[in-house]
């Protein structure tokens, strides 16, 4: 990972991506976009979460987040294990993904490049980590990740993609609850 990339103060906000492998399309499927968003409402009332803003595209995950104790680095690594393992066993058991033995290749071919994952790798393992120290910066990066499902030609209108904070932001019901900075 490189040195740019990575959380040093851990009681600040940050910008992360988290990237599936092989930039494999999984949250295409409903179930397993709605488990990521289960996930991240836990972590905002169980794990001290701060959500300030969230997408979820068919390969990668926008986070702008903030952890109350200062352990940012142990809830990235808890949430991407916790999430890799689940996932994981959702595409393998679900009798309707029709492409299981082509996501089980891409998730075994790249385990063999890292010796941290075992037979299969979900989560790339950088999560081009960005300090948001100003509030110019949060901004930016908020307008970034709600753009992002327009920008790909998904919707029109950011507040019309269902799993982007975006919503909440415009006013309108979100699937799930964040944190107003």
């Amino acid at each position: 990972m490189g040195e740019a990339y990575q959380i040093k103060d851990q009681e600040m906000p940050y910008f992360l991506t988290f990237q599936v492998v092989g930039w494999a399309d999984i949250f295409t499927r409903k179930s397993y976009r709605d488990f990521i968003l289960e996930n991240l409402t836990y972590c905002r009332k169980e794990k001290g979460l701060y959500l300030y803003g969230y997408v979820i595209m068919t390969n990668h995950i926008h986070l702008v987040v903030q952890q109350k104790d200062g352990k940012l680095s142990d809830w990235v690594r808890d949430f991407k294990k916790f999430t890799s393992k689940k996932l994981l066993k959702m595409i393998l058991e679900n009798p309707q993904e029709s492409r299981k033995e082509w996501l089980k290749m891409i998730f075994e071919y790249q385990a063999k490049f890292n010796t941290r994952v075992g037979d299969m790798q979900f989560w790339t393992h950088d999560n081009h980590a960005i300090e948001l120290f100003r509030v110019d910066m949060i901004e930016s990066r908020m307008t970034y990740i709600h753009e992002n499902p327009v920008r790909a030609g998904i919707v029109e209108k950011e507040e019309d993609y269902l799993y982007s904070s975006a919503r909440n932001y415009s006013g309108l019901k979100g699937l799930i609850e964040v944190d107003f900075w």
